[in-house]
């Protein structure tokens, strides 16, 4: 027998707050995280915007030193869920029913590139830290987390690029569904302000140049450019329903449906008629056992680059019909984009959408785009019965994940 899986903590750190609370006051207010990146010198860089993490020393200094900054941010957005949840394991879960889904979309790069560097201006190869494989290993995020908070059940990190958030959630609601865990910290963590990587994206001119923080991720809008670069974490406690109500947990909403497929077309680009995403989105609504009509909004993907909003606009038409009415917004608009987090910082927002019963904008979206023609949610938010959720991620690889949070109604 299935077992139904609901939401019992969350914790983000973010661009735009660094716990839910501050986080979710930005979303609803429309207020952004861009501005000149600090993280590195921006001498001969054509880029130079960005959405920072800002204000965040990792509370253990000494530890900090062995952990990568996306473990840094995986770890304190994990640490708000668990305390947010209650659970405590060996308390009130069983610690080898207690495990982690913790992804990213690339792993340590800040950290492998310091080492890199180091042992190249000291001419030896072998100056290389002992530490370094431990701190860029991807896994590093679920691994650290298990430790952590003593999850000896199943420990996994799945790297699907923008997509890893959406999947480790996803696949880990699976994982209670059918039976085989009672509760999982689930979602992802992402920090890429290094020099070179940064310039790797710049240079495959998948980023916005401009200068105005105000107009640098402008989702759906006719004049968009590229996505703005961002960073943080976002995490949920998924619990096994009956789990939840025998120790009265909290409960924030249900994770109803979850849908993965691939485009199988090219590494970068998603595939131009929609198809995949299409197909992870329909796959979700069936998993959910519902209809395109009940889904009361839709969090996008909605990265600000031109092939990504029209095709996703596409995959969207092609399941809600074309005259669909369902609000769609991107959240990017305001947290940039946070690659292989962005799944994981957009499922909580998801759960607040419901609980809350408000719709998150899209901001800047000042010049529309003829061939864009949905219910954006331009520039300001709405408050709204909101019953049924659907999070869109795609990622590079074309990799498709699509998440339904469901209203928790008992």
């Amino acid at each position: 027998m299935e077992k139904r899986v609901v939401i019992t903590g969350l914790g983000v750190i973010s661009p735009v707050g660094n716990n839910v609370d501050d986080m979710w006051e930005s979303i609803k207010n429309g207020k952004h995280g861009i501005a000149e990146i600090t993280h590195f010198d921006l001498t001969n860089h054509k880029v130079t915007m960005g959405a920072e993490v800002k204000d965040f020393v990792y509370e253990d200094k000494r530890a900090a030193k062995r952990l990568d900054r996306a473990d840094q941010l995986a770890l304190t957005a994990a640490k708000e869920a668990m305390e947010d949840s209650g659970i405590v394991s060996g308390e009130n879960v069983d610690p080898d029913r207690f495990g982690v889904y913790g992804g990213t979309g690339i792993g340590g790069i800040i950290t492998l590139e310091n080492e890199v560097t180091k042992c190249t201006k000291k001419e030896n190869p072998t100056r290389a830290s002992a530490l370094l494989i431990p701190m860029v290993m991807p896994n590093a995020v679920s691994g650290n987390i298990s430790m952590a908070f003593q999850a000896k059940g199943c420990s996994m990190g799945i790297v699907s690029a923008c997509a890893a958030g959406t999947h480790n959630i996803g696949e880990a609601y699976r994982n209670i569904k059918h039976g085989y865990s009672d509760v999982l910290l689930a979602g992802s963590a992402e920090s890429v302000f290094s020099p070179v990587c940064f310039s790797g994206f710049a240079n495959m001119t998948a980023m916005s140049t401009r200068k105005d923080p105000d107009r640098c991720s402008t989702p759906f809008d006719l004049e968009r450019d590229g996505f703005i670069l961002g960073e943080g974490a976002g995490f949920l406690v998924l619990e096994e329903l009956e789990h939840a109500k025998k120790r009265g947990a909290k409960i924030y909403g249900e994770l109803a449906g979850y849908g993965a497929t691939s485009d199988a077309y090219h590494i970068t680009s998603p595939a131009p008629d929609g198809e995949g995403a299409a197909k992870a989105i329909k796959m979700a609504i069936d998993d959910a056992g519902i209809t395109a009509d009940d889904i009361d909004y839709i969090n996008a993907h909605g990265t600000g680059t031109p092939y990504n909003d029209a095709f996703e606009t596409i995959a969207v038409k092609k399941v809600f019909g074309e005259n669909t009415k369902v609000p769609i917004s991107s959240t990017k608009s305001m947290t940039g984009h946070l690659l292989g987090a962005a799944g994981g910082l957009e499922a909580v927002i998801c759960t607040k959408a419901i609980t809350e019963g408000f719709i998150p904008p899209t901001i800047g979206l000042q010049k529309p785009d003829p061939e864009l023609d949905l219910d954006y949610v331009p520039n300001v938010g709405r408050e709204a019965n909101v019953e049924y959720v659907l999070s869109n991620s795609l990622g590079f690889g074309g990799h498709n994940g699509t998440l339904i949070v469901k209203k928790y109604q008992g």
